[in-house]
């Protein structure tokens, strides 16, 4: 029975497609609390008082909190295997706030009108401080420090400077740069601009805690790391983590927004403090300004080449902005290297990262998680080389591109936190990726400014590319677990911590633990996510599920099997060497066999009952790239910026598909997420650091209307460490946007667009600059 690489139907799929699968808001509790946030409405300021008392004596509420009364622990938000590389620099509450939209107190009432009525009886007096609105600014000398508590601390060794502003910081050098660009025969050097934005899930951040009748708190909530969301519970609140336990139920949408621990906290105190349950949700408004967003990024980029392509030097310099908090300031910098600079192997690399605290909104994990803003920049100089040297764009990629059985010192130099781990590439289809992405476009040698078919004389059609590379879970930190058992009729409960998103990796592992059994995968009761059942797994991010819980699933599965077919051998006289599972039938040499159902029955009633069960962990290895070629053309109007995207490709190496549906599902769901993030999304804050689009009125996302034709390509490789020869998908097909429509635009107009979103006023202005006399 094949089930690995075939489109099953979702597991989950039914339920919420009819309604009935429950989410956080789902769960109600006989005299739940509603909870609510006071926050600030300055960017930088010191709480000088604190009256509570008001809304403390107001019929309906039973809790509210300030920094008087929790306790004082420095802790990260960001959800992250222990010790987390991100610094404690955040507390529950504290005196001072540091972003418009920054805690400063919370209550729990008996409803929504009685809590903001509480909240509005808080009486609070500020002091407010300079704010630093640019993250340029934070660096310059008698700038206003963000974090002056002496307690707030970098849990690992690295650089942690608060005096400076600097909430982390990396430089590493492979070989001679100043060597390398002294051998080359061009050298190009820009600066470009990521910008901010939001992941907009469909569910926001919501939380449900409530004491049990044990004395235990349970946090039911909408996370993608529901055992580091215990940990740092139980660190924040001064709780044993045998006290805790942590449920998630079917979310909503993630995109990283929900590795981080925004409302458990808080949502937990309140229900200790009332000894009720208490649900927090955050509004639409709330969840733009005040969860968490990509990283704004400035990323200075100097490459060298001989006339003939060649590479001889790179240096990659990023300026990130954390905003006011440093959760993965250093991992999002870290992997603005160690995801995009092996992709081109050359002898001569730096790479130094500087994350910077400013008075804005915090950073986060966010899909592509700092790959994101450093293809930008990397891809566009490429193609400016290209056009220099009078290369075709394609051709100077696949000249320089990482080949199967290459590697890059970068891979061991630059980690997470810290060094990496040397690698070796596996599977590499990029070069087919570029071969069958160009023809799907229509790519001609040499690109071309004047592409024909516009409409209007003052219109302009170009074409764009660029290569990708993402990684696959993060080697010799993460870790997975999974859990199978069988039952009486011969089906499985598979039990794993790994977090399906609505991704579908709740069905990715019941396939992959069906084709190891030999079963179905409609035979698998998946329960993932719940901390007192299910055993660990980091949670939902670095691409990591398919990959690293995958493997987990199938050592598991493998100790099952091998019960199994012992069973069988002594049920009927077989021998077990020679078995041979199909359709939940042990088959052996002469006609014997022996059922699932058959085997449950013996083991659990006849004869030398025992369960069969196992549990089996793993930790990966190596981090093996998924690899991609975008191609985009566009038609550009001259006269206003308008750009019209005409067609997007996406070839895409992500080894072996499980589910084939899914997989490209995830691609096309990155290119959209990518066409929003470079076409139209963006922060925009007043003087006083109020963000301004905080909503979908202000706030642009793509809708139907606004997507090109998309043609997904899967190019087949396969991964020998992979589950089944598979890698991640998830997440570098938001990569190739801006990259590629910069490229598409500079093609048709001759404008190098350095900085995102691509509205038609920076367009306009750069076509104006490009064509202005020298």
């Amino acid at each position: 029975m094949k089930i690995v690489s075939k489109s099953k139907i979702k597991v989950d799929g039914p339920g919420l497609a009819t309604g009935k699968q429950k989410f956080v808001d789902d769960f109600d509790m006989h005299g739940m609390l509603v909870g609510k946030i006071l926050t600030s409405p300055h960017a930088h300021a010191l709480i000088k008082k604190i009256n509570t008392s008001k809304a403390e004596k107001l019929p309906g509420v039973h809790a509210v909190l300030c920094y008087k009364n929790v306790p004082r622990v420095p802790h990260t938000t960001a959800g992250q295997g222990f010790p987390e590389p991100s610094p404690y620099d955040t507390f529950m509450f504290d005196k001072k706030v540091r972003y418009v939209g920054d805690r400063v107190a919370a209550v729990a009432a008996d409803s929504e009108e009685i809590a903001m009525k509480a909240i509005s009886l808080i009486e609070v007096e500020y002091k407010v401080l300079p704010a630093i609105l640019n993250a340029k600014d934070s660096i310059k000398k008698g700038a206003p420090i963000i974090h002056d508590e002496p307690d707030a601390t970098m849990p690992i060794p690295v650089p942690f400077e608060p005096e400076k502003n600097i909430a982390a910081a990396t430089d590493v050098q492979v070989g001679d740069i100043d060597k390398g660009f002294e051998k080359a025969d061009l050298i190009v050097e820009r600066e470009f601009k990521a910008h901010y934005a939001t992941h907009c899930p469909m569910e926001p951040h919501i939380t449900l805690a409530y004491p049990d009748e044990n004395g235990r708190l349970v946090i039911v909530t909408s996370t993608q790391v529901p055992f580091h969301v215990r940990r740092i519970v139980a660190q924040t609140l001064k709780l044993p983590i045998k006290k805790i336990r942590v449920i998630k139920p079917r979310i909503g949408g993630g995109f990283g927004g929900k590795q981080e621990i925004l409302l458990e906290d808080v949502c937990s105190a309140l229900a200790l403090k009332s000894n009720k349950p208490v649900k927090i949700r955050y509004t639409r408004e709330e969840e733009f300004a005040k969860s968490r967003t990509r990283h704004e990024q400035y990323v200075n980029l100097k490459i060298g080449a001989t006339k003939k392509g060649k590479l001889t030097s790179i240096f990659m310099d990023v300026l990130s902005n954390t905003g006011a908090y440093g959760s993965h300031a250093l991992t999002v910098a870290c992997n603005c290297g160690s995801k995009t600079l092996p992709l081109y192997p050359c002898d001569n690399v730096r790479f130094r990262a500087t994350t910077v605290y400013t008075n804005l909104p915090v950073g986060g994990a966010y899909r592509g998680y700092g790959a994101t803003q450093a293809a930008y920049a990397l891809e566009c100089l490429m193609d400016e080389i290209a056009y220099k040297l009078e290369i075709d764009p394609v051709k100077l990629r696949q000249m320089n591109h990482i080949k199967s059985g290459g590697s890059s010192p970068i891979f061991e130099k630059l980690g997470e936190g810290k060094a990496g781990v040397k690698q070796t590439i596996g599977s590499c289809g990029l070069a087919e990726c570029i071969t069958k992405g160009a023809k799907a476009i229509g790519w001609k040698t040499g690109g071309g400014c004047q592409v024909s078919g516009a409409k209007e004389k003052t219109h302009k059609r170009g074409k764009g590319m660029c290569t990708l590379m993402q990684g696959s879970s993060i080697p010799e930190i993460d870790m997975a677990a999974a859990t199978i058992k069988m039952n009486e009729d011969g089906s499985f409960n598979l039990l794993v911590g790994a977090t399906d998103l609505g991704t579908g990796s709740d069905t990715i592992l019941a396939q992959i633990a069906a084709e190891v059994l030999g079963c179905d995968e409609s035979d698998m009761i998946v329960l993932s996510s719940d901390t007192d059942i299910t055993p660990f797994d980091v949670g939902a991010y670095a691409s990591s599920t398919t990959y690293l819980s995958g493997a987990a699933v199938i050592k598991t599965a493998q100790k099952v099997r091998e019960q199994i077919i012992k069973v069988a051998a002594e049920v009927c006289g077989g021998n077990p060497e020679k078995a041979v599972i199909e359709n939940k039938v042990v088959k052996f040499p002469g006609g014997k066999k022996v059922s699932f159902y058959d085997i449950a029955i013996h083991t659990l009633y006849l004869k030398d009952q025992f369960q069969i069960a196992a549990t089996e962990s793993n930790i990966s290895h190596k981090s093996p790239p998924p690899f991609a070629a975008h191609f985009v053309e566009v038609e550009v109007d001259t006269e206003t910026g308008e750009v019209d995207l005409l067609k997007y490709v996406a070839a895409v190496d992500c080894g072996t598909e499980i589910n084939p549906k899914l997989a490209r599902g995830q691609t096309e769901g990155a290119v959209v997420n990518g066409i929003g993030y470079a076409m139209m999304e963006e922060y925009i804050f007043n003087e006083k650091g109020r963000l301004l689009t905080d909503n979908f009125f202000t706030y642009k996302i793509p809708s139907t209307r606004d997507l090109p034709e998309i043609k997904i390509i899967h190019v087949k490789s396969y991964e020998d460490s992979g589950p089944f020869g598979a890698k991640s998908v998830s997440e570098i097909s938001i990569n190739g946007a801006l990259p590629a429509i910069s490229n598409a635009i500079f093609n048709a107009t001759g404008a190098r667009l350095t900085e995102g979103p691509f509205t038609p006023e920076r367009v306009l202005k750069a076509i104006k600059f490009a064509t202005k006399p020298e």
